[in-house]
């Protein structure tokens, strides 16, 4: 069960993070103007924030919240924390004013929460790496 769980958490982390990236690049060019810049950043993300999100994953598997709502509000808030804070201090590095890296870390709170939710609720639905679970889904079927 271990390693199908980490199998799990990894594809999680590259799927999100090319919807992540994506969001990124487009918001970046978007405020700042520079469709280079957009590309650094989306792409620096691409690394910090698949190795942010690994961990994130990590974490959230020792947590037992059942409610699976509820535990995708909670995890989204954890991540976008921890995802915003991270685009801001890279946009700020990258254009070399706090400002522009505030305004695309607050303009990626609204669009990237909406995301991370769907993109949990869609993983939700999938059974990969979790050999439990489908065995449980089986096994309720036969009821």
């Amino acid at each position: 069960m271990i390693n199908s769980s980490r199998k799990r958490h990894i594809l999680k982390a590259f799927t999100w993070r090319f919807v992540g990236s994506i969001d990124t690049f487009f918001l970046s060019w978007l405020i700042s103007g520079d469709p280079m810049i957009g590309m650094k950043i989306g792409f620096t993300e691409v690394i910090t924030k698949t190795f942010l999100y690994y961990l994130h994953e990590r974490a959230w598997f020792k947590f037992s919240i059942i409610d699976s709502k509820k535990r995708h509000f909670v995890k989204t808030i954890t991540w976008r924390f921890i995802g915003t804070l991270d685009t801001m201090l890279l946009s700020w590095y990258m254009t070399g004013d706090p400002l522009t890296g505030l305004k695309i870390g607050i303009a990626e709170v609204l669009t990237k929460m909406l995301l991370y939710y769907l993109h949990e609720r869609l993983w939700y639905q999938i059974d990969f790496g979790l050999k439990k679970r489908r065995r449980l889904k089986k096994w309720k079927k036969t009821l």
